[in-house]
Order: C-alpha cells, then sequence, then structure tokens
C-alpha cells in the first residue's frame, strides 16, 4: 500500500472545499485540483453540469481547462490531479489527453470508476499515455459521506 504524503492530504482539503461548493448550484459534490511541478494550484474545479447544463462539465474537466489555461499550454506534464472521487471514464480520458503524471482521489466509485474499481483506463498500457502513479483512498471517508448526504437527500 502507498504511503498517503501529507501534501496529499492538504491538497484534498483543497478538493473537498471545492465539493462542497458544488452543492450551492445542485451539483453532485465532487472537487478537483491541478497541482504543478512545485506544488501551487493551478487548475480548480467542481462538477458543474447542473450550473452550466454541460455534461462534460465534470470538476477533474473543469480543474484540467482552468491549468491549463494557467500555463497556456494543454499539456500538463508534471502535474498531478487530485480529486474527491475516482475518475469516471470521461475524466479519466481528459487526464490521459492532458498527459497528467499522477492522480490522487478520494472515494473509489464502484459503478463508474475507471482508475481501478471498473476499469483502470489510466493504466491502460495500450494508450499512448499513462498515469504513473494513481493513489486512492485519500480521506476516502469525508468523500464518500459527502456524496452519501447529497444523494440521501434526494432519494
Amino acid at each position: 500500500m502507498t504511503a498517503v504524503a501529507e501534501s496529499d492530504r492538504l491538497a484534498m482539503r483543497a478538493a473537498l472545499d471545492e465539493a462542497r461548493a458544488a452543492l450551492a448550484s445542485g451539483d453532485v459534490p465532487v472537487g478537483a485540483i491541478v497541482l504543478d511541478e512545485s506544488g501551487a494550484i493551478i487548475g480548480r474545479g467542481r462538477n458543474e453540469r447542473e450550473l452550466h447544463a454541460d455534461p462534460t462539465a465534470h470538476a477533474e474537466v473543469v480543474a484540467l481547462r482552468q491549468a491549463a489555461a494557467a500555463r497556456s499550454d494543454w499539456q500538463l506534464s508534471g502535474c498531478s490531479l487530485i480529486v474527491t472521487l475516482e475518475p469516471c471514464v470521461l475524466c479519466s480520458g481528459a487526464i490521459l489527453a492532458a498527459r497528467i503524471d499522477r492522480v490522487v482521489f478520494g472515494a473509489w466509485d464502484a459503478k463508474a470508476g475507471a482508475a481501478g474499481s471498473v476499469v483502470d483506463l489510466l493504466r491502460e498500457r495500450r494508450l499512448p499515455h499513462r498515469v504513473t502513479e494513481v493513489v486512492g483512498g485519500v480521506d476516502e471517508r469525508e468523500s464518500a459521506e459527502l456524496l452519501a448526504e447529497f444523494f440521501a437527500e434526494r432519494r
């Protein structure tokens, strides 16, 4: 098992703040941040599908867009993405397209996870790019509880 660095926990705190902010627009509370090589936040995102009526406005995609704009470059090699929920297939594709090197996530997604739960797209050897390191389960309980509370209110 990979030891969780304190810097990952601090970064997850920022991603959880983004997830909570998604609640204001009625979006599923998922948050993401992109860190550059020095550990500075260069992109923030939260689910905005309801807010913008955009099926691609997942937290990871929003954060990747912001990071690419900050760098004026779509290639985010050397960067890490921290997200509160295991990336889905859409987000994993965006992560691979952006050339992200490292992904850290909170809760596992047994229904749609593409970083090891349902499929492992991020490390698929047949693809032209792979994420070098994937760390799951960082602050998993807090991420999962936030999602569980959100869905419990809607049932």
